[in-house]
């Protein structure tokens, strides 16, 4: 009997052990929880605020001492770098173009890589409302949680001499993504000369005249001062930059479901803000580089037929290489049903 009793005493408190343990371990975790974001964007730029306020809110739905950073201006490496980090856990979330994107699900690039597709914003918000869903399954599927859209401007050309038709361009040395192996391809089977590199590497390249052109949006071309060595600004709206905030299913999955709900409405809220303010910033950023000796070069209407004409041509490069086809057909099928409707 008294040996029962032992037994019993002993399996009680290593079952009470086990649970102080358990509870423990709960904490102990709960304490390490960490979310880092990365990205390209400047430090203290619009994009970076609405990142820190993702963060901040995801830090107050967590229990013990939770931390969080924001990694600025390319710290972790270029866009496919960052994909790669938050694959094996060094990063949990990246706020992303297409050009990092893609590596995660290739039909992303209907979004942004159809030269003069889109003629507005409120074409491609329309376009992206439509696959939104189905997209965000096939990220899903792949191992990331999209949790918000966002774009960030119309890429035009910054060159160092000014430049108005496809022709002029023909002479010059282009900034081109080092992940977008396709498009180099691309642009030299149509007479151009593409120098493969990361954005970091941009602003010393066009110094010292390794490259004289980069495709960018006006706010990146101000925030990065691309604008003083490239003062010449072809406007063309060639096409949008798409981007959106992503983090990987296995922290997504590790939260709560007051976690996630909390984290999804801050990252929406984010999104909403970045796409309403960047497309303001456009013209602001115009605006403040005119002011600083940038030339905004017009094409004239023939200029804009060979523009169109070049965009047409890629097309049918671009379809089944760099936009799978059966995406290129719908962005292409939703544009068709929006302008019929919208502008008969």
């Amino acid at each position: 009997m008294i040996m029962m009793n032992y037994l019993l005493s002993r399996k009680s408190f290593l079952g009470m052990a086990l649970a102080c343990l358990s509870v423990s371990t709960s904490i102990s975790n709960a304490a390490e929880a960490q979310l880092k974001i990365g990205s390209l964007v400047p430090k203290n730029s619009l994009y970076h605020r609405q990142l820190m306020e993702i963060g901040e809110a995801w830090k107050k739905s967590q229990i013990g001492t939770p931390r969080f950073n924001v990694f600025t201006d390319g710290s972790q490496g270029g866009e496919a770098e960052m994909v790669r980090r938050m694959r094996i856990g060094q990063l949990q979330a990246a706020l992303l173009s297409v050009v990092g994107l893609r590596e995660i699900e290739p039909s992303i690039a209907a979004l942004q890589n159809l030269p003069l597709a889109f003629r507005s914003w409120d074409e491609l918000d329309y376009v992206r409302e439509k696959m939104r869903t189905g997209m965000e399954k096939k990220f899903l599927e792949k191992g990331f949680v999209v949790l918000a859209w966002g774009d960030a401007g119309w890429v035009r050309f910054f060159s160092k001499q000014a430049a108005w038709s496809p022709e002029d361009f023909k002479k010059m040395k282009f900034f081109a993504w080092g992940a977008e192996a396709e498009q180099q391809e691309i642009m030299k089977s149509l007479g151009y000369t593409p120098v493969p590199l990361e954005p970091t590497d941009i602003l010393p390249a066009i110094q010292t005249g390794m490259i004289n052109v980069v495709p960018s949006t006006p706010y990146f071309a101000l925030a990065s001062q691309i604008y003083n060595s490239a003062p010449n600004m072809l406007e063309i709206n060639w096409a949008p930059i798409v981007g959106a905030f992503v983090i990987n299913k296995k922290t997504w999955d590790e939260m709560s479901p007051d976690a996630q709900k909390i984290l999804r409405t801050s990252s929406d809220d984010a999104g909403a803000v970045i796409r309403k303010q960047a497309r303001k910033e456009v013209e602001e950023a115009v605006e403040a580089m005119k002011k600083w000796g940038l030339q905004v070069n017009q094409p004239n209407a023939e200029q804009m037929k060979e523009w169109r004409a070049l965009s047409e041509a890629l097309y049918p490069r671009i379809r089944g290489k760099m936009v799978p086809a059966d995406t290129f057909d719908e962005v292409f099928a939703h544009l068709k049903t929006y302008r019929s409707t919208k502008n008969p």
